[in-house]
């Protein structure tokens, strides 16, 4: 078959073509392994070598036209296959329907708790969650060779110094920089970290609070922390601190509640101690407050953080952290 010929007749079929299993079809027959262009190519060792060049040349040429004709083909099938899904799946939202939304039961926890501590005098602030290094680690007091920085950990954009946030205290970092104290804040937001199993998901919510003034002190932290914990859980439930650390305070504690699971007798959710973690806390490092230019002969701060999902499984006794991004209407309907 001349090349002009098998061109017209390839261009033909293309245009053809009225869905994407027929233009592939071609597409096979034409430019796959056994297709014309590769029987072609395999006889330019029968071509005369005076004509061999210019014989190659002439294929490789058809062969470009034709995958342009099917690249081309294949756009215009693809937008008339969305335009037809588009107009079959339209829906007219101005239809009343019989069954009323409800909220998901994230925006719940983290309505309910950031209502609870603008009761108490706190000031919400957000920030960006594509974040500066400096403001998510360095200003923190995080040392340059602390893990949380390993890329196993963080996520790191393609941007000189940013990162997906791995918690919302750089909005306390960017608050305390911008504001003089007295400073009352609480930071709700999500955050991201490679973290993936039934109990964690590499983007989650997180509640910071920050207090800075000159008579901020560990008894003032206890008494907010055990108040909102007693209001959220709408409970008398125990409470208790345990040592621990972190760059950013010092001292530092996490905060146990007794287990609402089990009212403390001991069950799998608490692994039989009666006892769940739910946040942690501490007094702000003086380095984090030299940082962002607060005087610490002065001031002094606390700062505490939790997980949204971690209290939302707890006030709805959810035990999968995924069953929230499934969008399962079922589960849903629930709250």
């Amino acid at each position: 078959m001349e090349l002009e010929e098998l061109k017209e007749k390839a261009l033909s079929e293309i245009k053809r073509s009225q869905n994407l299993n027929e233009l592939y079809a071609v597409k096979s027959r034409y430019l796959g392994r056994k297709g014309h262009i590769s029987s072609l190519l395999k006889k330019i060792r029968e071509v005369p070598p005076q004509e061999r060049k210019e014989f190659g040349k002439k294929v490789n040429s058809l062969k470009e036209e034709i995958e342009l004709a099917i690249k081309t083909r294949e756009e215009e099938l693809k937008r008339a296959e969305q335009e037809k899904k588009l107009a079959s799946e339209w829906v007219d939202l101005t239809v009343p329907v019989s069954t009323a939304g409800s909220l998901h039961p994230i925006t719940v926890t983290l309505e309910r708790i950031v209502d609870i501590f603008r009761g108490m005098g706190f000031q919400v602030e957000e920030g960006p969650e594509i974040e500066l290094e400096d403001y998510n680690f360095d200003k923190l007091n995080i040392p340059t060779d602390h893990p949380a920085r390993d890329m196993q950990d963080t996520f790191y954009v393609n941007l000189p110094g940013r990162l997906l946030r791995t918690h919302t205290s750089p909005v306390q970092i960017r608050t305390m920089l911008k504001q003089s104290p007295p400073i009352q804040i609480v930071a709700p937001g999500k955050v991201y970290r490679r973290d993936d199993d039934p109990t964690h998901s590499p983007m989650f919510h997180q509640v910071e609070g920050l207090v800075v003034n000159e008579y901020a002190n560990f008894r003032h932290m206890r008494w907010v922390i055990e108040e909102f914990l007693r209001e959220f859980f709408q409970t008398d439930l125990p409470v208790r601190f345990r040592t621990s650390y972190f760059p950013f305070t010092e001292p530092s504690a996490e905060v146990d509640i007794g287990c609402v699971i089990c009212g403390q007798e001991g069950c799998r959710v608490c692994k039989d101690t009666g006892w769940l973690e739910v946040m942690g806390c501490g007094m702000v490092h003086p380095a984090v407050l030299e940082n962002c230019g607060i005087d610490t002969e002065f001031f002094q701060g606390f700062a505490f953080g939790m997980g949204v999902e971690r209290l939302a499984m707890l006030l709805f006794g959810i035990d999968n952290i995924k069953l929230f991004y499934e969008n399962d209407v079922r589960f849903i309907r629930n709250f």
